[in-house]
């Protein structure tokens, strides 16, 4: 199994290393991150080189991008094709959803907070150790549901994920698992309460490191202070240190979170921040682009976070550099 490009992994917080060019990404997964902002539900194979050149924005070396191009392909997540002495790649149709089922639960996530039954959500499972991959891939996919360790074998979202869970499960092989929904019993003191699996004092510091670094990109987007080159490479990370908050913040309801929780206002600079810079870094994609096809360049385009895609622009590719 694969996991995702949108779905988030751990990774080390960029706040502070504003001077790198790195997103703190592994190529393959830049760049599939790159084609589902920048060439999101098109189906035109692009150069190979193109996308070499793309992945330079970042500071990935010719090696190391083509073997990003090379794993990609054996995981049939892209597609192949040789045109004369050139190599062109596009998206599979496997890829294709993967993206855009993630896109739908990154910019969802925080956007409405959903009335609780004080119902929850937890999977037991027992995996012999000769099997980690896929109790590895397990845990993965169960972080990306919301659902954290209670006890060692026992996971626990306060959502209805169950349903998905199953379906996870079945992917994986797994038989040795359970999945069901509880409430706790009245009475249940603090050191006993659910809601322990998740450190969300940590939580609430990383939300508010988000914002004081999305709140200044907001401000410097709205006052033109941003090259393309530069918006590129921002927009790419404010959109890597966003998606990691669903694989972190459960989700929990109101009544379970502190009064003044961050979470709403994380997503709302996120929003601005990412659509304030979409229009400014989809012009510098497309002058990578056009040094190996300008009519290939003149598609390449944005999409806002509400997944509405800005018209590609024919004079935006005409100069490249």
């Amino acid at each position: 199994m694969v996991v995702p490009a949108y779905p988030p992994v751990h990774l080390e917080p960029a706040f502070d290393d504003a001077e790198t060019r790195g997103v703190g990404l592994r190529p393959p997964r830049l760049l599939l991150t790159l084609l589902g902002d920048y060439w999101w539900q098109r189906t035109e194979p692009l150069p190979s080189a193109a996308l070499v050149a793309l992945l330079a924005e970042f500071g990935v070396s010719d090696s190391a991008a083509r073997a990003a191009l090379s794993r990609l392909t054996r995981n049939k997540l892209l597609v192949t094709s040789k045109h004369g002495r050139r190599t062109f790649v596009r998206l599979s149709a496997r890829a294709a959803r993967i993206l855009d089922e993630g896109a739908q639960h990154i910019f969802s996530f925080g956007q409405v907070t959903q009335p609780w039954d004080g119902m929850w959500s937890l999977v037991a499972f027992s995996i012999p150790e000769q099997n980690r991959s896929a109790r590895d891939a397990l845990r993965k996919q169960l972080r990306w549901l919301g659902f954290a360790p209670l006890y060692d074998g026992l996971w626990i979202s306060p959502r209805d994920h169950a349903a998905g869970v199953v379906g996870q499960l079945a992917e994986l092989g797994i038989t040795t698992a359970t999945a069901f929904r509880a409430s706790t019993v009245p009475g249940t003191g603090p050191d006993g309460s659910p809601q322990r699996a998740w450190d969300l004092d940590d939580l609430q510091g990383r939300y508010d490191r988000f914002i004081g670094y999305a709140e200044q990109l907001r401000d410097r987007a709205l006052a033109g202070r941003i090259s393309p080159v530069e918006a590129l490479v921002e927009r790419t990370r404010v959109m890597d240190e966003w998606r990691a908050f669903p694989g972190l913040d459960p989700d929990l309801p109101a009544e379970l979170l502190p009064a003044t929780w961050p979470r709403a206002a994380a997503r709302e600079l996120f929003i601005a921040a990412y659509d304030l810079l979409g229009p400014v870094a989809v012009h510098r994609v497309r002058q990578i682009i056009a040094r190996y096809s300008r009519d290939l360049a003149s598609r390449a385009a944005y999409h806002s976070s509400g997944l509405a895609t800005g018209a590609p622009s024919d004079a935006a590719a005409a100069s490249p550099s």
